[in-house]
């Protein structure tokens, strides 16, 4: 009796798995990558960067950290089938931020979140249903990927006898390119749709590159060569401080920028501060620490502003997240309410600039 009904449960089980039409996301446009031709389909790098990059930088290229794909359908629900390429889980970020998916629904207000998907742990291949029920109509939905992970297959399933419709034009408008750490990258927000790229992107209605590298935000040449080759920037945002001491700053920051200036020589580059650690309020000397890296990208835009350099602009660290210490997961990577507040930061900067 046990094993008929064990039958019984996985024959259901297959029927429904199978009652999707599945579409394979391979055969549509990623948003958010600086060059479309990539060496993988979802990865951040194109092959002759991916080459001569750290070992470090090939590693994080391949996480998925602001990239996203668009659709419309009328089916009543919508499911989602991916694998992941590390099967990576983290003491302090959610799984769904890390290795799940996100589904955002387009309204007459603007884009507004409908589901998300959670990745199985013990495996890399998941499959979920994100939302149901749905009511009668087409839409236009927007599906972020994993932050903190690589894609290997992505699919998109509906229900039978309804219309998909993928979104496979390209790019559209100029895109804002936004360099960084981890914190840039995504972490450690609850899920992908809350990295502060994301929510400005939608905020702003404009594609947002993510150059965000967990731990290795050096001012490395080979990411300004990426950054140049982006057709069309609307605007560039450095913010490396976290991942950089005060010499390392002063040593490269201004070769970065010319890297970016021989292929872009009037489009506005934002210079981000560091935002103060929660825990300087008792802890001095990382305090001093801050403020000296701070003041080593304040005197790299001056310098080039002395120079003659046009269209530079500087965001201090102090009001980035708040002062009251609450926007953070581990004093350092923002929450969801860290990275909302970094984006209201940000939002005012870069509107007037697109």
């Amino acid at each position: 009796m046990k094993k008929l009904l064990v039958f019984v449960v996985s024959t259901f089980l297959c029927v429904c798995a199978s009652a999707q039409v599945w579409h394979d996301a391979e055969t549509m446009h990623v948003y958010g990558k600086a060059v479309d031709d990539t060496y993988s389909h979802y990865v951040r790098f194109p092959a002759d960067i991916n080459e001569i990059a750290r070992k470090d930088l090939q590693y994080l290229g391949q996480d998925a950290a602001g990239l996203y794909v668009q659709f419309r359908t009328d089916s009543p629900a919508v499911h989602v089938r991916w694998t992941s390429v590390k099967k990576l889980t983290m003491s302090h970020m959610a799984s769904v931020g890390s290795r799940g998916v996100d589904l955002y629904a387009k309204m007459d207000e603007g884009w507004r979140f409908v589901g998300s998907a959670r990745p199985a742990l013990d495996y890399n291949e998941t499959t979920r249903c994100i939302v149901k029920d749905v009511d009668a109509g087409y839409r236009e939905y927007r599906m972020y990927l994993s932050l903190y992970d690589g894609i290997g297959k992505l699919e998109i399933g509906t229900e039978p006898g309804y219309e998909f419709i993928p979104e496979s034009a390209g790019r559209r408008e100029a895109p804002v390119v936004m360099y960084g750490t981890s914190i840039l990258q995504g972490g450690c927000v609850s899920r992908p749709g809350m990295a502060a790229t994301n929510i400005l992107g939608r905020w702003l209605d404009r594609e947002v590159v993510n150059l965000g590298f967990s731990g290795n935000a050096r001012l490395d040449a080979e990411i300004a060569q990426l950054m140049a080759m982006v057709e069309n920037p609307a605007v560039f945002v450095l913010d490396n401080v976290p991942n950089c001491t005060a010499d390392l700053i002063l040593e490269k920051g201004e070769a970065f920028v010319r890297i970016l200036r021989a292929a872009h020589p009037s489009v506005p580059i934002v210079f981000v501060e560091q935002a103060p650690y929660a825990n300087d309020a008792i802890c001095a000397s990382s305090a001093e620490k801050v403020r000296g890296k701070n003041g080593a990208q304040r005197i790299v835009f001056e310098r080039l502003v002395a120079a003659g350099e046009k269209n530079l602009y500087f965001v201090e660290g102090d009001s980035l997240i708040g002062s009251d210490g609450e926007a953070t997961v581990d004093y350092v990577h923002q929450t969801d309410l860290g990275a909302m507040r970094y984006a209201e930061a940000l939002r005012p900067v870069l509107e007037p600039l697109l």
